[in-house]
């Protein structure tokens, strides 16, 4: 019976808190997303000319009042044309990516996937709505929650199950696992707490030597934004006017630890202090992509580096090692479910907009579902790398740039690149 009232409580609390709203420019309408922001709910958008639309016709997208809050600059333009080819685009790589992980938990609990696995079933606008601002040429690091940017970069549904299988045939040729997937202009995946990010800068610095019209995303999730080496890395992009754009995945919960317990400023787009910021609504892919390709802009045209934060959530564990319900209740899980999914968000809007209808959607899920399950079966097919030398090696150095030896743990086991 205790129990029970506490939990009520705790949700009653969590409710409550959860609509207390933000300090903003924006008028502030009726709903909520991501625990926090008061947003007028992202159903109420403007759509002008979306009547019997085809194709690649271009369409005006009116985002909510609330959808950003600035930090030191003016927020994005709420208006941004789309099309209804790009807005169906955008729900099929979500359920792709959302089908593909919950495939990957369930390879997990069979046990056919090992070691560490962290999924981000709950967070796919972000992934979706980045790649949708961007191009092929901008560039990605972010940490080991890794699998939905991996695949909107280009890899393959069975690349990444296979990687996590330990298949040869998998993304990293089956020996890097869950925590480190690469593919073009995408840096992984690292499993280094917050280490991404000055590397991120690092490679915000090369574009910029190379006179590259590219900006680098160096995203890290709010477990990660008290690390000092993420400060270090904001200053060094400040002075030198880097085009890195610094994204905390703010998913409300590093590991089993809340926000507000381990951060005295969980405003995470504030912590760069002499850099502008901007929070977003994680939760909507719309408001992603327009965000992001503000962001680029920005950081492209010389005026140097942003911090943005996307609130999200996610609705599995840290980790599959992680149950996620000792530190937060189920109901709290089932409300953000039940209220702020991204997919049935966007679903719901292209409805309302006469977008797409039902039997469109349910095509694209059918679509969806018969692709990602062949790969993943074919993922489990694929075999796992042969237990050599040179398959152990292979990949230390970038392949034509070997020496012609390295040491191992012995003299006997030194390896030979060139006999």
């Amino acid at each position: 019976m205790l129990a029970s009232h506490t939990r009520r409580a705790a949700l009653s609390a969590f409710r409550t808190a959860s609509r207390k709203p933000l300090v903003a420019a924006s008028s502030i309408r009726s709903r909520t997303f991501a625990t926090e922001f008061e947003v007028g709910a992202a159903e109420k958008l403007d759509v002008k000319g979306a009547k019997d639309v085809d194709g690649d016709k271009k369409l005006t997208v009116k985002l909510a009042d609330t959808s950003f809050e600035p930090y030191e600059i003016e927020a994005p333009s709420l208006e941004f044309e789309t099309s209804k080819n790009e807005l169906a685009s955008m729900y099929r790589d979500m359920v792709s990516v959302r089908r593909m992980e919950l495939a990957a938990d369930g390879l997990y609990k069979e046990r056919k996937i090992r070691g560490f696995c962290h999924l981000s079933i709950g967070q796919e606008a972000v992934a979706v709505g980045m790649e949708k601002a961007i191009t092929p040429d901008d560039q990605i690091i972010t940490s080991y929650r890794c699998h939905g940017f991996a695949y909107m970069r280009g890899a393959s549904v069975k690349s990444v199950i296979a990687e996590l299988l330990g298949r040869r045939e998998g993304i990293a040729y089956g020996k890097g696992g869950s925590m480190h997937m690469f593919t073009n202009s995408f840096f992984g995946g690292n499993g280094i707490v917050g280490a991404q990010v000055p590397v991120g800068a690092g490679i915000g610095f090369a574009m910029k030597y190379l006179k590259r019209p590219n900006t680098t995303f160096a995203l890290y999730g709010d477990g990660a934004a008290n690390q000092g080496q993420v400060f270090e890395a904001f200053n060094m992009a400040k002075l030198w006017g880097l085009p890195v754009v610094f994204g905390c995945e703010n998913n409300k919960y590093g590991m089993g630890t809340s926000a507000n317990r381990s951060s005295a400023l969980t405003d995470y787009h504030k912590r760069g202090q002499y850099i502008p910021g901007l929070k977003i609504n994680g939760m909507d892919v719309l408001a992603v992509k327009q965000a992001c390709a503000w962001a680029k802009e920005y950081t492209i045209s010389g005026k140097g580096p942003l911090v943005i934060e996307f609130v999200t959530y996610r609705y599995g564990g840290h980790s599959m090692s992680d149950p996620g319900t000792t530190y937060r209740s189920r109901e709290e899980v089932n409300y953000m479910r039940s209220n702020q999914d991204a997919i049935q968000g966007l679903r719901t809007k292209l409805l309302d907009w006469n977008i797409l209808t039902e039997a469109e959607f349910k095509q694209i899920d059918s679509e969806v579902k018969e692709a990602v399950d062949a790969e993943v079966h074919a993922a489990e097919a694929a075999v796992p790398p042969d237990n050599t030398s040179w398959i152990l090696y292979e990949d230390i150095y970038a392949r034509g740039s070997e020496p012609d030896w390295i040491r191992g743990r012995t003299v006997e086991e030194t390896f030979y690149y060139k006999e």
